[in-house]
């Protein structure tokens, strides 16, 4: 199951929580990435206060058991009940299909009669998906290929590895070059590639045109009451993480909708749902998601774009030109230090902080982002260092964890443009301009 589908089911069947098995976005396999993730009963990803406690009760354990070999039919949907011998407490164990939960959602949050007119009918789109031998493969064949239309060769690497075809299964630039070097031929229209697990994105256009992660999020906010969900749902809210470009703002102060901007996290966006206070949010990190579950869902921000286009009958690359004439554009970047030394990196972001702490960065142009969960009140310290400069622009420097090998520092540049004939430039080369000027 993808991550997404595993929210949706949480919720669907009332459980009080769900355990992932996942390589997420990273190099998988016996001998590479698995992590184990715990999904409470909302359907999202455990808050601190969860975690904490599941780590004292691990402290606290003497003994444990182990239940005898089990011969459960994976191949038989349905449940199958156990009593081991009277040595255990009977259980059952239900097999459920993977993908019609989930899809049954999407029917009712999207117009498949409109998406399969756009993808199949006498004047369709042609499109390609790449899954990078991730789970969203048996999705994308059901859902985009079989129930709406788009033909089978338009989806590429959709049969799940458990090492992802010995790739690295994160949907961006630098990993996805089967898809962007297919898009630059101009024979298709759209391309999304996925993430291992499912919940993380990238849209192409025409050419091979990019869409930056914050930029999608804002144009999906902009256009959002072409998705028929938000048109009897509402929208209450619009959140991105911290370091994600401020794209999504310019949209909620146009529209009046309340924005959040939160730490790294998805759980922190889950705080806001459940609370009712949020609809629509997205990370710079390629995750898209909305409030009908708990998760990211990289095939759910796929449909919306896709419904933006069957309502506005657009390019993506025009749609996204539309959107900078009217909003202005946040021209962002991201450059990650990795394997750094845990030690060094710690020092330079406390000399950072120093450094941001002087008198010429009083006021509200720099600080180490904290973060007040408006619901709970619950304080989140140490987000990242930010220097803000007038007219809203950014860089950002944050710590992102430590592995074996290291930590890594995240760079982010985030300069908002609003000048028409500027929007069209290109995010990686210098400006010819004077840089921005300091609040």
């Amino acid at each position: 199951m993808s991550t997404p589908a595993v929210s949706c089911v949480i919720r669907k069947i009332k459980a009080i929580g769900g355990i992932i098995l996942t390589a997420s976005h990273n190099p998988g396999g016996p001998d590479r990435d698995f992590s184990i993730k715990f999904n409470t009963a909302s359907g999202g990803p455990a808050p601190e206060a969860v975690t904490n406690k599941i780590f004292q009760l691990s402290r606290t354990i003497e003994e444990f058991a182990i239940c005898p070999e089990l011969r459960v039919d994976l191949g038989t949907i349905g449940k199958q009940s156990f009593d081991l011998e009277n040595k255990f407490k009977p259980f059952t164990v239900e097999i459920v299909d993977p993908v019609e939960s989930y899809a049954n959602s999407l029917r009712n949050i999207f117009d498949f009669a409109v998406l399969k007119e756009l993808l199949s009918g006498d004047n369709h789109i042609q499109i390609r998906l790449d899954a990078m031998h991730g789970v969203t493969g048996l999705y994308v064949k059901k859902i985009l290929c079989e129930e709406l239309g788009s033909p089978a060769n338009s989806a590429i690497n959709c049969v799940p590895r458990e090492d992802f075809g010995g790739d690295h299964p994160d949907p961006d630039l630098t990993y996805a070059t089967d898809l962007v070097e297919t898009m630059k031929s101009g024979q298709y229209d759209f391309g999304a590639a996925f993430d291992g697990d499912g919940d993380c994105n990238m849209i192409l256009g025409k050419q091979g045109f990019f869409v930056n992660p914050s930029d999608s999020v804002a144009v999906i906010a902009a256009n959002i009451f072409c998705i028929p969900y938000f048109q009897h749902a509402g929208v209450r809210g619009f959140a991105r993480s911290m370091p994600t470009s401020a794209a999504l703002d310019m949209v909620a102060r146009a529209t009046k909708i309340q924005l959040y901007e939160t730490p790294t996290g998805w759980r922190y966006f889950g705080s806001l749902m459940d609370a009712g206070r949020l609809s629509l949010c997205g990370e710079e990190s390629f995750g898209t998601g909305s409030d009908y579950i708990r998760e990211k869902d990289g095939l759910w921000a796929v449909l919306a774009w896709l419904s933006i286009q069957a309502v506005r009958r657009q390019s993506v690359e025009d749609i996204m030109a539309d959107h900078w004439r009217t909003y202005g554009r946040n021209y962002y970047t991201r450059f990650d230090y990795e394997e750094v030394d845990l030690d060094a990196a710690v020092e330079m972001m406390l000399d950072l902080e120093l450094m941001i702490s002087d008198r010429a960065f009083i006021g509200q142009a720099a600080d180490n982002f904290e973060y007040s969960d408006p619901v709970d009140g619950t304080l989140s310290r140490n987000q990242g260092l930010r220097v803000v400069f007038k007219g809203g622009s950014r860089i950002i420097f944050r710590l992102s964890g430590s592995d074996s090998f290291g930590a890594t520092v995240r760079l982010y540049i985030d300069s908002y443009e609003k000048d028409i004939n500027k929007i069209f430039q290109d995010p990686q080369k210098p400006s010819s301009v004077g840089g921005p000027v300091l609040l």
